[in-house]
């Protein structure tokens, strides 16, 4: 069966991305569009050759749409998502699934209780770095985990190629964090491998905008452990890095090449000094784990954890830059 897909709003930088993967699986097309930028979302559709709907209700009243991909902005994620799950359409979201964990769990319950299928976009959990980490800590190479530090940065806010909205806090929800800090945020979670206490956060305002364009966040855990997430718009050739150091061992990865090295005092003698370590091949794409769920009548349980525990990681960075404070996630209300 083919899976006729309706796009809900260009807003994000990544929404061309995700039209092209579903124009290039082979149980996808796009059906329609809809966009809360009537003027954009027109344009898209004739881009496309599909019917633009000026009414996101209309949309979604189509028997012929079956799913929706979501790229529109973050304040509109709990409206348009609970939309899309109460009209039965699958469901493939960019990150966050919104800014508060009480609209998290709102659209949790809404798929769940609507029998739809989501899976939201959070691409480094299948690349081949993360898999062979996980690989490393699961063989205990690295004894206790007791620090995780992970930095994703990019130029866009200094080298205007960003677009304008991604400053607006009302429609982002925040700023570097919440964006492009999703990638360490989550990354930063799973390699501690452990439940998260407190955050506590710090952002900066280089360029003077709306939102943080420099930002950094700390992960408590009852352990000791501590992660450190940290990601902006303003860092010129500054190379997406991971570092995870424990008892026994410390990997690095991606300073700055995109090499794995590992020093351990578990195994051979020749992990004893700094060794390169193979990448594992990477796994399918968020958005093809995300038809096989829909063909297969399966859950993505894993990927809509770890996306609720994000949200609960934002909400809570964002609270404790915003009151100068460390935040218990005990704090937040679901």
């Amino acid at each position: 069966m083919t899976i006729r897909i309706g796009k809900i709003s260009l807003w994000h930088v990544h929404a061309w991305d995700y039209i092209k993967q579903a124009q290039e699986h082979e149980d996808t097309v796009m059906a329609a569009v809809w966009d809360e930028n009537a003027e954009r979302g027109q344009e898209a559709a004739e881009r496309l050759n599909v019917p633009f709907y000026a009414s996101l209700a209309d949309m979604l009243a189509q028997d012929n749409i079956d799913a929706v991909i979501v790229d529109a902005p973050t304040r509109l994620h709990e409206e348009v998502i609970t939309a899309a799950a109460k009209a039965g359409k699958h469901i493939f979201t960019e990150k966050v699934i919104a800014s508060t964990i009480k609209e998290v769990n709102t659209i949790i319950s809404d798929v769940q209780d609507n029998g739809v299928k989501m899976t939201v976009s959070l691409p480094r959990l299948n690349d081949g770095y993360t898999l062979t980490i996980q690989d490393i800590l699961n063989q205990g190479l690295l004894g206790k985990v007791t620090y995780v530090r992970v930095r994703l940065s990019h130029n866009g806010a200094i080298a205007n190629w960003l677009p304008e909205h991604f400053y607006d806090l009302q429609d982002c929800q925040g700023g570097a964090l919440i964006d492009l800090g999703c990638h360490p945020m989550y990354l930063t979670n799973l390699f501690l491998g452990q439940e998260v206490t407190g955050v506590n956060a710090n952002f900066g305002y280089v360029t003077g905008k709306e939102v943080e364009d420099n930002a950094v966040a700390t992960l408590f855990t009852d352990s000791g452990a501590i992660g450190v997430v940290e990601a902006g718009f303003v860092n010129s050739h500054s190379p997406f890095a991971i570092e995870v150091h424990g008892t026994e061992g410390t990997l690095l990865y991606g300073t700055p090449e995109d090499k794995l090295l590992i020093r351990t005092n578990i195994g051979s003698d020749q992990q004893k000094e700094w060794t390169e370590i193979p990448l594992l091949d990477r796994r399918e794409s968020a958005f093809s784990q995300w038809v096989s769920h829909i063909q297969n009548d399966t859950i993505a349980s894993e990927n809509l954890q770890t996306a609720t525990q994000l949200t609960r990681l934002m909400e809570a960075a964002n609270l404790s830059a915003k009151e100068g404070r460390k935040i218990s996630l005990k704090e937040l209300q679901g």
